[in-house]
């Protein structure tokens, strides 16, 4: 990462001294200059009609010994951080320790300074916070802007961002903005020989894929949640870190308008309950869905889905598991005529207890449970439902 210029190309139109997240341009006898506080974060750039600035970025192979600390983004929501960024903070110690490298944790919002402390608690040594008004909301634009100028400033070695869809957003578009390689949901990060080894499915999750990136830093990938255990308190010592923010409303492209939720007020989601009813194929129909949310329901439980019941419209998007979905790992899995494709199995394969019923007997979920069912899941759940309620009742629950 060089440095940037600008050429006779200035009209002093001051677009980019608006543009500016950190308020590093300012105007000097019709032409803008770029101050101390600048970062690199190409905000200015990219904004320019006229093409007057020039940011020159390493393209190919750089100095990596420059580059220290694994670094988070921790994403917030409704004022509480998600459960993935003690996940990626956990993860992020271990490959900290085995490099003697700092933890580093990012956290952008409105008022999320409170949410420093527990990052803190929970193994980062470093927090940066950004907060302004215009960050309340997810944007592309404020939210890539602040990371790649704090990147471009602080290099950090690794850094690893949540496979959500603001994750798998931003991830990408930083990446870009750095001429960086990313590694998407990855399923386990390990050192080998100094270097993040990134592994993911791939081929639709029938094989495994091992990756390295040793020219370029920061090494990035995105992880899914419920992938790694969220970690102990671990005391480490810490600094808190203000990062100056100057946003203008105009410098924002897309607005937030209204926000409409696709489960009701507090619905159970499926990534944060013990126990997890799922219905595939085998269903039949979205009528018979009700037995699964019945189930769910005595156990204290969500209802999940495979691909196949979600595209046939007996059930929303949120609830579906698997490698298009989302990754769980509940206490119990109940899966109900579930045929155990290896794409529906990278979601739930983490389970601690996996209890199928399924009328083929040869259905590959049999391999991976550890109780198995075979008969029609429109009989065996009301029964089953039934023996559930006798024991919740006589144990008082």
């Amino acid at each position: 990462m060089a440095g940037i210029n600008i050429n006779e190309k200035c009209v002093g139109c001051g677009i980019c001294v608006k543009i500016c997240p950190f308020g590093a341009i300012s105007l000097v006898n019709k032409k803008a200059v770029i101050g101390d506080a600048c970062t690199l974060c190409g905000a200015c750039e990219s904004s320019c009609k006229f093409g007057a600035i020039q940011i020159e970025r390493c393209v190919g192979k750089v100095d990596t010994s420059q580059f220290k600390g694994v670094w988070i983004f921790a994403e917030a929501h409704e004022g509480k951080l998600k459960n993935v960024a003690f996940e990626l903070l956990g993860k992020a110690r271990d490959l900290a320790k085995e490099l003697n490298q700092e933890v580093g944790a990012l956290i952008l919002g409105k008022n999320v300074k409170p949410l420093a402390q527990e990052l803190a608690k929970f193994g980062a040594n470093k927090v940066y916070i950004a907060e302004h008004l215009l960050l309340e909301d997810y944007s592309t634009d404020a939210y890539s802007n602040i990371i790649v100028g704090l990147i471009s400033k602080h290099k950090p070695n690794i850094v690893l961002y949540p496979a959500t869809r603001i994750g798998r957003d931003l991830a990408p578009r930083v990446a870009a903005a750095l001429n960086l390689g990313l590694t998407a949901d990855c399923t386990g990060l390990s050192i080998k020989d100094g270097l993040l080894l990134q592994t993911r499915p791939a081929f639709g999750g029938n094989i495994m894929a091992d990756i390295l990136c040793p020219n370029t830093r920061p090494q990035m990938a995105t992880v899914r949640p419920n992938v790694f255990k969220k970690p102990e308190p671990s005391g480490a010592a810490h600094e808190i870190i203000g990062v100056p923010v100057k946003l203008e409303p105009f410098a924002i492209r897309t607005k937030t308008k209204e926000i409409i939720k696709s489960e009701a007020s507090g619905a159970k989601k499926i990534d944060e309950v013990d126990v997890i009813v799922a219905g595939g194929r085998g269903m039949e129909c979205k009528e018979n869905f009700k037995l699964l949310e019945e189930l769910a329901e005595t156990l204290g439980g969500a209802v999940g889905a495979s691909r196949v019941a979600v595209e046939n419209g007996w059930i929303p998007k949120a609830h579906q598991v698997g490698q298009s979905g989302t990754t769980v790992s509940p206490k119990v899995y109940i899966a109900c005529g579930i045929s155990g494709t290896i794409q529906h199995l990278v979601g739930m394969k983490d389970s601690k207890f996996i209890i199928a019923i399924n009328k083929d007997p040869a259905a590959p979920i049999f391999n991976f449970s550890d109780v198995g069912i075979v008969g029609d899941v429109k009989e065996v759940l009301p029964k089953l439902k039934e023996e559930i309620a006798k024991i919740v009742k006589a144990s008082g629950q």
